[in-house]
């Protein structure tokens, strides 16, 4: 419900309050100034802590700090390992709806493998900041359960900051767990409890509903950070061998990414590369740190280091060699800063493609003749989340208050949430910048929970190539391995648009890899769903071996020629080398054996996974599963057969050869790749047939059902 708070303030805009804070923790009754439409900008810098509690037995902490708006965690801090008097000097932006809840800050002392001890908390109240003005804060923290009990102070630096400019649609960026910062009404609700109350107020809503294309439209981003992780320099060996497997952690806002682990090693190559979003106009600072894997126990700290986007100029690749803190080493890393994507939320009065001069202009972008026109452009796609119908109920209540997360790679962005409702109309627009045309669009419901992780209600996930523009349909929601249906349906309404050249282009470069995704765990089922797999492919390859033996046998006499005549022009002879490496003979406890026989089970899961799906791929893409991948094939074969009709093999390989050679030296810092394999990794595995053909049935059977209940 509105409270007579808001409405009473609606004729008083803007409400500034003037107050200086000293020390916060408290309770404060100021009055909140609600009524302004817009939002609010909180940058926080947390500078240190003194004093703390000691948790652990040497009599230290290894503090963290939690910040939370609305019962939701909007920021963590970096650990201090050992420190009562910790300095962390991090950065934190957070998007605020209104001031009404306080910043709530939580300290914890980290225990591995055990639950975080509590070490004091305090409340920042936000009326009683002056707006646009640098404030340092000093907060006492205190147990409820312990008022007495000292537990030292935490030190801050805020400034709040009104966003007349922006939308509140701000607000439905992902956030971790999927969680949100507090409970809303719908556009709808709001008007609603308007009518009890004088025109005056009615008409002030009236209007600030009636938001300008500014406002219903929001551009959620501002631009795009490229970071190719390259290489470690001279880490400091964590192992008694006198090596580390080392590792790298980003993390920009709530933004997280971590890197492969590079076994043994203290001068590691890693190639990777990874986009982060930027939202803020000054850039942020991208907090690395480099950690040494460990089996069975807490990883080994190696050091840290930031980088500070404000320094760096736009539209720019950037080497930057940084020196490891608190440790030994360098990280060498390529950043660009680029413009943003075109990803955006809008109501579902404000569509792209149905603006005739803004269609035109998507379509001009796409078309055949800008091909080499920023290859990293691919398409356009726009999503319409309209409905959902018979949702599972998962409060208490009987109800539930779902919200819907669109997700395409990494881009997520979330609906509004509709309280207790099992059939919400969210009647929005998501707009995405394709990247590759072999993504998969995931839309998942959840229901929001106050004090804990939304819990997980369906999902779909739909390839960007099997969308037919323009058509609203009932997809039925599915479990989280999108194995079988669970209850309810989602309406949606996608179209896509993008060139097929440039499509066909990025078919041949890596594909992005997703870097919020959980981590494969052992599973009894999985392993033996795979291990079935595997034993397919391993069929196929012994038929055709003895489709081969028949051919010397010459059990069929046209067959055995013809294999005799290929076979001369053909065979090459190869020779192959089998690298064996050596295994470390350290004695390990008890406890480090587990975790070993667990990561073993764990890669060969994987490994299993990977080679059925490479041979699984390989015969999708002569069954034409994806026909544009097939038709690819063949337009690449026929070029291919072409050059090799003009030009001798010998040119050929020579001009591979040179190419291979002088890569690095023309291009040191680029990330290696294999044409084929990269094409093969868009042809969908057998499983996700499964889960896609799954999707398509059961649309078509719920279409079905409804004409029968119709009838």
């Amino acid at each position: 419900m509105l409270d007579s708070c808001k409405l009473k303030s609606a004729c008083n805009l803007p409400f500034i309050c003037n107050k200086k804070i000293i020390n916060t923790a408290g309770t404060s009754n100021a009055e909140v100034p609600l009524a302004d439409p817009g939002m609010y900008q909180l940058d926080i810098t947390l500078r240190r802590g003194q004093s703390l509690a000691a948790r652990d037995r040497g009599g230290t902490s290894d503090p963290y700090v939690k910040f939370k708006i609305g019962g939701k965690e909007v920021f963590r801090s970096k650990i201090i390992h050992k420190n009562l008097n910790p300095v962390w000097e991090e950065k934190a932006c957070i998007l605020v709806d209104h001031l009404r809840e306080p910043l709530y800050i939580k300290v914890f002392d980290y225990d591995f493998g055990l639950q975080d001890d509590f070490m004091g908390s305090a409340f920042l109240d936000l009326t009683q900041l002056e707006l646009n003005r640098p404030t340092d804060v000093t907060l006492t923290l205190k147990d409820p359960h312990y008022p007495d009990h000292d537990l030292g102070i935490i030190l801050l630096s805020v400034i709040l900051t009104p966003k007349e400019g922006e939308s509140r649609d701000v607000t439905m960026l992902m956030r971790k767990s999927w969680k949100r910062s507090s409970k809303e009404l719908s556009e709808n609700e709001v008007v609603g409890s308007y009518f009890s109350v004088k025109s005056l107020f009615w008409r002030f809503q009236t209007q600030s509903l009636r938001l300008s294309d500014l406002h219903r439209k929001s551009h959620l981003w501002r631009g795009i950070v490229s970071i190719t992780l390259i290489e470690g320099r001279d880490l400091k060996a964590m192992d008694s061998n006198g090596l580390s497997d080392p590792y790298v952690k980003f993390r920009l806002g709530h933004q997280k990414y971590k890197s492969k682990i590079m076994p043994k090693t203290l001068n590691p190559q890693w190639r990777e590369q990874f986009d982060f979003h930027l939202y803020e106009e000054r850039g942020g600072v991208i907090d690395i740190t480099a950690w040494d894997k460990d089996a069975g126990k807490r990883d080994d700290f190696i050091g840290r280091c930031q980088v500070d986007l404000s320094a760096l100029s736009r539209e720019q690749t950037h080497k930057l060699e940084l020196q490891l803190e608190e440790g030994e080493g360098h990280l060498v890393l390529l950043v660009t800063l680029t413009a943003s994507a075109t990803v955006s939320i809008s109501d579902l009065s404000v569509n792209s493609l149905e603006d005739q001069k803004e269609r035109e202009e998507i379509l001009k972008r796409y078309s055949p003749l800008r091909i080499f026109h920023n290859l990293k452009d691919v398409g356009f796609l726009q999503v319409k989340v309209i409905r959902a119908e018979g949702l599972m109920a998962a409060d208490v209540t009987g109800k539930s208050d779902p919200f819907c997360v669109v997700e395409l790679n990494n881009d997520r962005l979330l609906t509004h949430t509709v309280y207790k409702n099992l059939n919400p109309e969210w009647n929005k627009v998501f707009t995405f910048n394709i990247k590759d045309i072999h993504s998969v669009l995931e839309v998942t419901v959840y229901d929001e929970d106050r004090d804990r992780s939304a819990d997980f209600l369906g999902k779909v996930a739909i390839p960007l190539l099997s969308i037919q523009n323009g058509e609203q349909k009932a997809y039925v929601l599915k479990n989280k391995q999108l194995t079988g249906p669970t209850k309810g349906v989602i309406y949606l309404e996608i179209d896509v648009i993008f060139n097929a050249v440039k499509a066909s282009l990025r078919t041949l470069i890596p594909k992005e890899q997703k870097y919020i995704e959980e981590e494969n765990r052992l599973s009894k089922q999985l392993l033996l769903r795979n291990f079935i797999r595997m034993k397919r492919c391993v069929m196929v390859l012994v038929n055709a071996a003895y489709y081969v033996n028949s051919c010397f046998d010459w059990d069929s006499p046209p067959r055995s020629l013809a294999a005799f005549v290929v076979v001369e022009d053909m065979l090459e002879d190869e020779e192959e080398e089998d690298d064996k490496d050596d295994k470390d003979s350290e004695k390990k406890g008890f406890i480090n054996k587990i975790y070993a026989i667990q990561e073993v089970c764990v890669s060969v899961q994987n490994i299993l996974d990977e080679v059925a799906s490479f041979g699984e791929r390989i015969k999708n893409t002569f069954n034409w599963t994806v026909p544009f991948l097939s038709w690819l094939a063949i337009v690449a074969l026929c070029v291919f057969t072409a050059i090799l009709y003009c030009i001798p093999l010998r040119y050929i390989v020579l001009v591979w050869g040179i190419n291979k050679f002088t890569k690095k030296l023309r291009s040191p810092y680029a990330i290696d790749n294999n044409e084929l394999l990269d094409f093969l990794s868009r042809v969908p595995s057998d499983v996700q047939v499964v889960q896609f053909c799954l999707e398509s049935c059961l649309t078509c059977l719920h279409f079905e059902i409804c004409d029968v209940n119709i009838s």
